[in-house]
């Protein structure tokens, strides 16, 4: 150990002997620590109840930031930014019931239905995002993703790893089911992950079709029917309807732009 981290007799001073300890924040924080301790005549238990919340208040913020990665939510607007004002039909009551969480402790599915650009991956995101500031595991992926990850499994090992990971998650969001047609390997994968999720942990799905339309990308009718049975048996179900935001965004950009020229 290098002298610098060492006291005379040869072990480690206390700034060291906090990170052996984990205690990284008070380490990186030690002489504030101790101002502030000696400012406020702080008694030995008072200090270490300081040390135990300043430490406890660090580990909380790590751990949100472990799930908010693990999430690979990405980039998103917030629900701030919704414009209520723009899908022709929208259950405000319903997403903001939704947007409350509560469907995470009963186990339950939320199902968004629209169009493309009104907004379901959005929601979608912000309910994935709020999980995990709440202290759920979380994960957010597209359909398109899941199944090409699943599908790429060479063995049955390999696949049943795979499977676990996006079982585990208290909240698995979907998303863009319904935007390519599966063949009956992908079809009997997004089975199973409904399957063993079922009754025990949350999925949130968006899709641009109806449930009437889903036999357009399933190979056959009882699949699709078995999908839909068990997504909906305890679900939220959200319908939008409308044009698109990101086209009406599109043309007042490009509005604008003329108006520059």
């Amino acid at each position: 150990m290098s002298s610098d981290t060492t006291t005379t007799n040869g072990t480690p001073d206390l700034r060291e002997s906090l990170r052996l300890l984990g205690l990284w924040l008070l380490a990186d924080e030690l002489d504030d620590f101790i101002a502030r301790a000696t400012k406020k005549r702080s008694s030995v238990r008072q200090a270490l109840e300081d040390v135990a919340r300043l430490e406890l208040q660090e580990r909380a913020r790590k751990s949100v930031e472990r799930r908010l990665r693990r999430s690979r939510v990405g980039r998103f607007k917030p629900m701030a930014d919704f414009d209520w004002d723009w899908p022709q039909k929208i259950d405000r009551g319903a997403v903001e019931r939704v947007l409350s969480m509560s469907f995470v402790e009963r186990a339950e599915n939320v199902v968004l239905v629209a169009s493309q650009g009104l907004g379901k991956t959005m929601l979608a995101k912000n309910l994935v995002h709020q999980a995990a500031l709440r202290g759920a595991n979380a994960v957010f992926t597209t359909a398109s993703d899941l199944l090409l990850d699943l599908s790429k499994q060479e063995t049955a090992r390999a696949l049943e790893r795979r499977l676990r990971y996006y079982t585990q998650p208290q909240v698995l969001a979907i998303d863009e089911v319904g935007y390519l047609s599966y063949d009956n390997h992908a079809a009997d994968l997004l089975f199973q992950i409904v399957s063993r999720r079922y009754e025990r942990r949350s999925i949130v799905l968006t899709t641009n079709l109806a449930f009437s339309e889903w036999t357009t990308v399933f190979p056959n009718a009882a699949c699709a029917t078995a999908l839909i049975d068990r997504l909906t048996h305890h679900a939220e179900i959200v319908t939008m309807t409308g044009e698109s935001y990101r086209k009406r965004e599109a043309e007042m950009a490009q509005k604008a732009r003329r108006r520059g020229d």
